[in-house]
């Protein structure tokens, strides 16, 4: 009979005595947890770069960079095209960043916007050569990579995957319609004077789409 009763007890003592094994695992983990844990105030910097890639944050920071890298480079519309009417690989080199199919080349220029269909426009330039044509998109879509890869600086390595690089130029020229565009009614540009610097791909030496990133109407 005390034998049953010893056992008896000493099975009773195993249970609790997981249990309490356990609880104490649970308080060790929940310490390590808390030791571990990082607070980050919503709104912060620290808070978007926890969230992932922002292409808006993205554009506000890089589109004011690329803009006065752009107008600091700016070359002459006339001086380029009689740069490329004699060599256009050689003035590829001198003054554009190869990207893609074709180099991208800062350019600035003055002239009398012209037809236009789904806001890009022709722009005649005194001084071009008759067979060039020079175009300036003004929305409300604005194609291509131009200013994203205007200045060399934004590089695929930067980014994740092929989506947040293309986000990225996407950004860029969003910014700039906000920056550029907004106070503009460009269905108003036909037959006035416009200044404008800006960045094109030279893929046709003939025939120049232009994204702008400062225009001034006069």
């Amino acid at each position: 009979m005390s034998t049953s009763a010893d056992l008896s007890g000493f099975r009773s003592v195993r249970p609790r005595r997981r249990q309490l094994v356990i609880a104490a695992a649970v308080v060790v983990v929940i310490a390590a947890i808390a030791i571990d844990t990082k607070v980050v105030t919503i709104g912060s910097d620290q808070d978007i770069s926890e969230a992932g890639f922002s292409p808006e944050s993205f554009g506000a920071a890089e589109f004011p960079k690329v803009r006065d890298n752009i107008e600091k480079r700016a070359v002459d519309a006339v001086t380029l095209a009689t740069a490329v009417a004699a060599d256009k690989n050689a003035a590829a080199q001198q003054y554009g960043i190869k990207a893609g199919i074709g180099s991208v080349i800062p350019i600035a220029f003055t002239g009398v916007v012209g037809e236009g269909k789904s806001g890009i426009y022709y722009v005649n330039v005194d001084g071009m050569p008759a067979e060039t044509k020079i175009r300036m998109q003004t929305g409300p879509a604005i194609n291509g990579t131009d200013l994203r890869d205007a200045t060399g600086e934004i590089k695929f390595g930067d980014f994740k995957n092929q989506i947040e690089y293309q986000n990225a130029g996407a950004a860029i020229n969003n910014q700039m319609k906000k920056d550029v565009l907004a106070g503009i009614d460009t269905s108003t540009l036909p037959g006035k004077t416009v200044s404008v610097v800006g960045a094109f791909t030279l893929v046709n030496p003939k025939n120049w789409l232009v994204t702008p990133v400062e225009i001034t109407v006069q």
